[in-house]
């Protein structure tokens, strides 16, 4: 938690509440269902909830933003960032349930009320339109644009960036960006220049615009 708070020094009393109750609730249902690795487990602030607000920390959605997180797993980054922004509304989707039913619990468990997660994958998601769209480690760049780039609205619900899609990436990007249908559009972070620590190494924020 600590981790968390050498970079964000603005939270409420009920958010800091909030992010303390995530390390017991998800060492309770990961051992019910494996959501993280046993490994990083004991890492959760550092390795999940610091690296979803990565996001955070390059683009501040405004209030009434909604976003998407796509093939959200345990609730990665979409959980932490619902915490930050407790006035945007988040769908959190993943195609397998077992995770969603973790994802409930836990923002049950931490009183988030501007969540839902749904058992689905993003392509069947229909009827609805997002201002961004956010994912960790996922699917290949070209294939996640393709599936949610009918989903994004244009415009612009953030004074940082326009609506889009937003990823948190690992490992030599070369290759999956100029393969991609988006590479002239595509701008990229690296997530060890915003948080200088050792487990961000090779680790990038990718957006690319509607």
């Amino acid at each position: 938690m600590d981790i968390v708070l050498k970079y964000f020094s603005d939270f409420t009393d009920h958010q800091i509440s909030q992010l303390q109750q995530l390390e017991a609730l998800y060492k309770e249902w990961n051992e019910q269902i494996n959501v993280i690795s046993r490994k990083d487990i004991d890492a959760l602030y550092e390795k999940h909830v610091l690296h979803s607000l990565a996001i955070a920390a390059i683009c501040n959605f405004n209030d009434g933003a909604s976003i998407v997180d796509i093939g959200t797993g345990g609730g990665f980054p979409g959980i932490p960032l619902a915490i930050f922004f407790p006035e945007v509304q988040f769908l959190l989707a993943d195609s397998i349930g077992k995770k969603i039913k973790v994802v409930q619990e836990v923002a049950k468990g931490i009183g988030l009320k501007n969540v839902i997660a749904v058992h689905t994958r993003v392509e069947e998601i229909k009827g609805r339109t997002f201002d961004y769209a956010v994912s960790r480690a996922v699917a290949p760049l070209g294939d996640l644009w393709t599936w949610i780039n009918p989903l994004i609205r244009k415009g612009q619900k953030s004074e940082d960036l326009p609506n889009g899609l937003i990823c948190l990436k690992g490992g030599d990007l070369t290759n999956e960006i100029s393969e991609s249908n988006v590479k002239e559009k595509v701008q990229a972070w690296d997530v060890q220049d915003i948080f200088p620590e050792p487990s961000f190494a090779e680790k990038y924020i990718i957006y690319v615009p509607k």
